[in-house]
């Protein structure tokens, strides 16, 4: 097993995995009571991270994890749920960070967190009356952020609830939801290699498009549950793809050891195949976190929601369950 280092958030704090030989673990927490939602690792510089929460802010560390200084003076909403660190759009050489924020809006850094802009047209699409989030009917969120391999001014944000919203002008202007994509969108992916492909779990379903998000249809043959919530793709094959889903919001989110959840696996235009991961009892947790790793095609992490953190190195024939419990895992970044 090759080595790894992790950034995970446990709706509290912070913890960094670190593993020389794939075998032995260190686990670091920092950003105690944080209430850390999400993480974002910099592509080309794994010591840069970011981590949304949600009542503090942002937070920033350009050292690993060793240190973190608040940064989102600018962001009036300091529930922060959503951040991504582009790998395209560049400024003086460091890649651009992004922030949604609930309610829903997003913000851009070109200056390592010490200003942000705000793209205030994204609230104002013709669907923003109609975005509401079940638990907090009065308001709703940036559930994820998209933005493009290669073209720094295609941008993809995921609202809860609210659907799946693009930008072709770096989020100057925006298009409101797409036929055939879904409207409780959990997680939004695009592609390093296939720059028409974006990916959606969604809480009816999944969906993807093949011409970066003008059209979509919706691909759920196989899976006998709908509630989608991880979503990870292979980094060498953009028709290897993994999605969690449960039987509904109550299931997927709740700790009463039932969360009904499944993981399932797709090839190209066969159908979703569920996978079976090594649990104590018959679905008693849900895969939380799905990430796969830049450099290495067939590896995917399983993050699930009671703290457990599963590897497989083949696709997800077999698995290996890493010797790392948390507290419990939202979200994962590879660092």
């Amino acid at each position: 097993m090759h080595p790894i280092r992790l950034f995970a958030t446990t709706g509290d704090e912070v913890v960094r995995i670190v593993s020389h030989d794939g075998e032995r673990f260190e686990t670091t927490p920092m950003l105690k009571g944080s209430q850390a939602q999400a993480i974002a690792v910099d592509p080309d510089n794994p010591d840069r991270v970011y981590v949304g929460t949600f009542d503090d802010g942002v937070y920033r560390s350009l050292d690993g994890g060793e240190t973190w200084t608040q940064v989102s003076e600018d962001i009036p909403h300091k529930r922060v749920l959503s951040i991504a660190i582009s790998p395209s759009h560049r400024t003086n050489g460091v890649n651009a960070v992004f922030a949604g924020t609930e309610p829903s809006n997003l913000y851009r850094s070109e200056d390592d967190g010490a200003t942000w802009q705000e793209f205030s047209e994204l609230p104002k699409l013709p669907s923003s009356p109609g975005w509401s989030f079940p638990p907090r009917p009065w308001t709703h969120h940036v559930r994820w952020i998209a933005p493009h391999y290669d073209n720094p001014d295609l941008l993809f944000v995921g609202i809860e609830l609210g659907g799946v919203m693009r930008s072709l002008d770096g989020g100057a202007t925006w298009e409101d939801l797409k036929p055939n994509s879904y409207h409780d969108s959990h997680v939004v992916r695009t592609h390093p290699t296939a720059t028409g492909r974006v990916y959606e779990a969604a809480g009816e379903g999944v969906a993807f498009s093949d011409d970066a998000g003008e059209t979509w249809q919706r691909v759920d043959d196989g899976m006998d549950r709908h509630y989608a919530w991880g979503l990870a793709i292979d980094p060498g094959d953009p028709d290897l793809w993994y999605v969690s889903a449960s039987r509904g919001a109550r299931y997927a989110h709740g700790r009463n050891g039932n969360a009904q959840g499944h993981l399932y696996r797709k090839r190209g235009d066969a159908p979703w195949e569920l996978l079976t991961l090594d649990q104590p009892n018959p679905h008693p947790d849900m895969p939380y976190a799905l990430l796969t790793f830049r450099e290495h095609p067939n590896t995917l992490i399983t993050g699930m929601h009671s703290g457990r953190i599963l590897r497989s190195d083949d696709a997800g024939d077999s698995w290996k369950v890493l010797d790392v419990e948390l507290e419990q895992i939202l979200a994962l970044a590879e660092g």
